[in-house]
Formats: C-alpha cells, sequence, structure tokens
C-alpha cells in the first residue's frame, strides 16, 4: 500500500499545507498510545514534522499521551473540550494482533470512538493508529518502507481544514 498522496491543492512547494489560508495559527492535539513507544514515537515526529513543514509553530501542537489505544477516544473528547479548542486532532498508535480477539475488538472500538467524537464535536479527527498483523507489518508503517501513518495523519488533517474552508 502506498503512502497517502495529498491532492495538488493541499501541497505548496512540495509540502503539505492547509489551502490558502495556511496552517499558521491552527492548533492541533497529537494523542498517541504509548503501548508500543518506539512506533508511537515514529509516529509523533513524523505528524510533528509534517505540521511543521505546513507552518503550524511547534506551540501550537500539543502531544498527549496514553496507555493504550482503547484510551483515545475518552482522551478526544477531553481534548476537543480543552481551551483553547483544538483546529484538530490526531491519534497516533499501533495494534498489533494477538492470539485472542481482543485485537479486533479494541480496533473496532477505538475506529467507532475516534468517528463518534469527531462527528459528535465537529472537530476533525485523524486516524493515524496503524492496524496490524505483525510487529514488522506496524514498524513498515511507521516510518519504515510502507511509509508513516503519523505523516499520512497529519496530511488527512491538512486536507480536510482545506475542504471545510471550502464550504464556508
Amino acid at each position: 500500500m502506498r503512502p497517502l498522496q495529498m491532492a495538488p491543492q493541499a501541497r505548496r512547494n512540495g509540502k503539505p499545507s492547509a489551502g490558502a489560508g495556511g496552517a499558521r495559527g491552527k492548533r492541533v492535539v497529537i494523542l498517541a498510545s504509548h503501548f508500543h513507544s518506539v512506533i508511537a514515537q515514529s509516529l509523533i515526529d513524523g505528524a510533528r514534522r509534517t505540521l511543521a513543514d505546513a507552518g503550524i509553530r511547534s506551540r501550537d501542537v500539543r502531544v498527549l499521551q496514553v496507555p493504550g489505544a482503547f484510551e483515545l477516544p475518552v482522551m478526544a473528547v477531553r481534548a476537543a473540550r480543552s481551551r483553547p479548542r483544538p483546529d484538530a486532532i490526531i491519534a497516533l498508535g499501533a495494534l498489533i494482533r494477538g492470539e485472542t480477539p481482543q485485537y479486533d475488538v479494541i480496533a473496532h472500538a477505538v475506529a467507532q470512538g475516534l468517528t463518534h467524537v469527531s462527528v459528535t464535536t465537529g472537530i476533525p479527527i485523524s486516524f493515524g493508529v496503524i492496524v496490524a498483523t505483525t510487529l514488522a507489518q506496524a514498524q513498515a508503517r511507521a516510518g519504515g518502507s510502507e511509509g508513516n501513518r503519523g505523516v499520512e495523519a497529519a496530511a488527512a488533517a491538512l486536507a480536510v481544514w482545506q475542504s471545510l474552508a471550502a464550504i464556508r
């Protein structure tokens, strides 16, 4: 699977942008599950780099860690209600299949929970949670041969801002 390709209008000078108004002044909360801490840090680094390339100041990016992916939705609700209100939330983490069906239950609950928070608060939430069968697959998607889901999630947040601005 190839990394997310941003629409041409969502890139400026080869770097992600949030459209004509840019991303300067946008506030972002990055939520990261630290259960697989090395993978999580790679995702965080990729997201921060992408946001910085788009003009978002580091002081406007807040990184909060949670114990595991299951805790992402409840933290997303709290972050969405915080002041100043974020313009987007980027949820990052890794779920790796184990020997029990718990993986499937958690993956579904996290995706559904984050979707619910986004729809009910109106704040875009980018899903940068790697759902993989093996550790090697997760590593490949956290800055390895298959790209970086943190980069993709940040790029998605930028693209959503651009789309929302177009319908105002």
